[in-house]
């Protein structure tokens, strides 16, 4: 299993969430899930908001388009990006098949 999938257009990412780290960034893989450390802390889904808006910013969609499908309290979560328009460099990632 990868950490990340396409459905279709959407790329489902399986995240592993360090909350309040000193600056937000990918940080590697944790296992098969994709590491990313935040600056939010972890209450009042404080880091969850931060992580969509993070997601939004670094794959280029507005934020309506990630939604969080897994993992609302918890550190391992999924997450949906519809449609991304951009791709960072991650160890693995490869554009959408048939693209």
């Amino acid at each position: 299993m990868s950490w990340y999938r396409w459905d279709g257009e959407d790329l489902i990412l399986a995240c592993h969430l360090q909350p309040k780290a000193s600056k937000d960034e990918f940080a590697g893989l944790h296992g098969e899930r994709l590491k990313i450390r935040l600056t939010a802390p972890p209450v009042e889904g404080k880091a969850n908001a931060h992580l969509l808006a993070f997601l939004a910013d670094i794959f280029g969609v507005p934020r309506s388009q990630v939604s969080l499908e897994s993992g609302e309290s918890n550190r391992q979560k999924r997450v949906r990006i519809r449609r991304p328009q951009q791709l960072p460099a991650l160890p693995g990632l490869a554009p959408r098949p048939n693209a």
